[in-house]
């Protein structure tokens, strides 16, 4: 996720403030995602009334928040499913 310039208007932002606040001032900049981009105020939108101390709260949910664009590829994993069930892979020794 890059957030284009918008890191540098949320730290000079007052805090503690609220996502509110934060809609009203920075709500339409983007964040550029994996795949595409997003709107500020749709990300902290999804986590309903906030306060902020800092803007590394704002960060955090930032990146907690981004829709399945931000992710790369959904669902991909390189780890072998667990093999605790019987209809698992047999796991292998190298």
């Amino acid at each position: 996720m890059r957030l284009n310039g918008v890191d540098d208007r949320l730290e000079r932002h007052q805090y503690p403030t609220t996502s509110e606040e934060l809609i009203a001032a920075h709500g339409n900049a983007t964040v550029e995602l994996a795949d595409g981009s997003e709107r500020l105020g749709d990300v902290l939108e999804r986590f309903g009334e906030q306060t902020f101390d800092d803007a590394d709260d704002v960060f955090t949910t930032l990146r907690a928040g981004v829709c399945h664009r931000g992710v790369g590829r959904r669902f991909y994993s390189d780890r072998d499913p667990t093999t605790d069930a019987d209809d698992g892979p047999t796991p292998v020794s190298f």
